[in-house]
């Protein structure tokens, strides 16, 4: 007397839109964990903090990252991260001289005086960080040009 009649239309489809919202809900879950940029983040802090002119390359495991002059974030199917750089700021680097300078050449040969490397070092820095393809890895460099200090990553 008190059950639910479950030859009745409308208990099917309650029970339909149910199972539906449950697959919904299962499927739209993330299928892996967001990438870690903590190990990047220090390996770029390792670089900073060195007291001589240092070097370090780091694999990337994200499909999309952002850099910015105090900040990484790191993008793929399983979410974003972000970590904060400890001894900052960096100077994020795409192309041009600074990108040169990056991959190994002497500040003295890609740039005229200590005055173009600082300010193209402070143009990269006011530059809007912007998200972009992530590369396999991430090359951080300390660079030192008389008083002109800088830690380049890219």
């Amino acid at each position: 007397m008190f059950d639910a009649p479950l030859d009745t239309w409308y208990v099917w489809l309650g029970l339909g839109l149910v199972s539906v919202a449950v697959a919904g809900t299962a499927l739209s879950l993330p299928t892996a964990a967001p990438p870690s940029p903590g190990p990047v983040a220090d390996a770029i802090d390792e670089v900073a903090s060195s007291p001589g002119s240092a070097r370090a390359r780091v694999t990337l495991s994200a499909s999309r990252i952002r850099l910015a002059p105090r900040e990484l974030a790191l993008r793929s199917d399983g979410g974003t991260a972000r970590a904060r750089f400890a001894f900052g700021p960096v100077t994020p680097v795409d192309s041009g001289p600074l990108a040169r300078v990056l991959h190994g050449r002497p500040p003295a040969s890609a740039f005229p005086s200590k005055t173009a490397f600082r300010d193209a070092l402070r143009a990269a820095r006011r530059e809007s960080p912007r998200w972009r393809p992530a590369p396999d890895g991430l090359t951080a460099r300390r660079v030192r040009w008389g008083d002109v200090d800088a830690t380049l990553v890219g």
